[in-house]
């Protein structure tokens, strides 16, 4: 039976599903809790979140849900942590903002203390918190980090985009790796290779890692029905990570029209670009992606560049602007039919259990 596997054993689920984790602010309880009580695992990504804002999320789906969640965190990359940006490099991105700014009533960023919230603290929030799982993208935690969530029972759950990646997590002492394929929309989150090397599809990744690590495999990237869901089961995986279709719900974070974008003809045109970030992310193209585009060099990086872009993003979306939001997106996009999570989770696993009984009676 597919639902019975590793992944489902170890983290207390009904169905090997796992809810992609949203940042910046997307992610939602509402989301998480219905995700969880439909047997899968709801994920909340707090990157944007100091410690007590970490602590009431958690504290929120606990009032509403007893079922196991995951609190997701991007590990700082080079020096994300305190990025060291002068103050020409910050005003000449600015510059190319302002534009913007002005046509949506915006007054031009001023330079902030801090462009992110500092690990140290999410982590000890998170470890604080004790979520059933810890996920995490962009690297891999320190040794003692990993032994304290070994210690308080939490699963650790870390992202690879190449077999190398996945390797390191689980030397590292990683309990489940994520092998996300190109396919996904968001961030790439690569670690150990720039990650515009590091775009290998789902259907060649998640074998190539089911081979080469024994921790369990959970498939990511162009998964948003049954088929693929079985499809990545096939391959290897112990379970799959589905991330637009769940943003896509009505309980989801995302704008009214971001999630109306992902059902329109334009999620068909998505791009890879580190405009709205700094980083390399998956997203449908638009105005704002098309015209920042030939400035990507002179860019900061992230945080600072997702810092500056953050306001226009915010009151775009306030407005009803899809040409000035980013519109995170994968490529499956063109799949998606459900509105309700929970409704989207039934439907996952009747398609599944169709799917596999068709192929078992093969």
């Amino acid at each position: 039976m597919w639902k019975n596997t590793e992944v489902t054993h170890r983290l207390g689920l009904t169905v090997p599903i796992v809810q992609g984790p949203f940042g910046g602010g997307i992610s939602s309880v509402d989301l998480v809790v219905a995700v969880c009580e439909s047997g899968g695992l709801g994920s909340f990504g707090v990157h944007h979140l100091d410690g007590n804002g970490i602590r009431e999320v958690a504290s929120a789906i606990r009032a509403r849900t007893a079922r196991p969640f995951a609190l997701n965190l991007w590990i700082p990359l080079g020096d994300a942590d305190d990025p060291q940006v002068d103050d020409a490099a910050f005003d000449r991105s600015a510059a190319l903002l302002q534009p913007y700014c002005d046509e949506l009533g915006l007054a031009p960023p001023a330079r902030p203390a801090r462009f992110a919230p500092r690990y140290a603290e999410q982590i000890e929030a998170v470890l604080d918190v004790r979520p059933a799982v810890l996920s995490f993208v962009f690297g891999i935690p320190t040794a003692d980090i990993l032994e304290r969530c070994r210690a308080l029972g939490i699963v650790t759950l870390g992202a690879a985009t190449t077999v190398a990646e996945a390797v390191a997590l689980e030397q590292a002492g990683v309990d489940m790796v994520v092998a996300t394929g190109f396919e996904a929309g968001g961030h790439r989150v690569s670690f150990l290779r720039q990650p515009e090397d590091s775009i290998t599809g789902t259907f060649a990744l998640v074998p190539q890692v089911a081979d080469a690590v024994r921790i369990p495999v959970i498939a990511a990237g162009g998964i948003a029905d049954g088929r693929g869901i079985a499809a990545a089961l096939a391959l290897g995986a112990q379970g799959v990570q589905i991330g637009t279709a769940f943003l896509a719900c009505v309980e989801s974070n995302a704008a009214p029209v971001h999630r109306e974008m992902l059902f329109s003809p334009a999620a068909r045109e998505t791009g890879l670009t580190t405009v709205f970030s700094g980083r390399l992310a998956r997203g449908i193209r638009n105005r704002l992606m098309d015209e920042l585009q030939p400035h990507a060099a002179q860019l900061p990086p992230y945080p600072v560049q997702n810092w500056l872009t953050s306001a226009v993003k915010k009151a775009a979306a306030a407005q009803g602007r899809p040409d000035l939001m980013s519109l995170w997106c994968g490529q499956a996009a063109p799949l998606l039919a459900q509105r309700d999570a929970r409704a989207l989770m039934a439907t996952l696993v009747e398609e599944t259990t169709r799917v596999t009984r068709r192929l078992d009676g093969r």
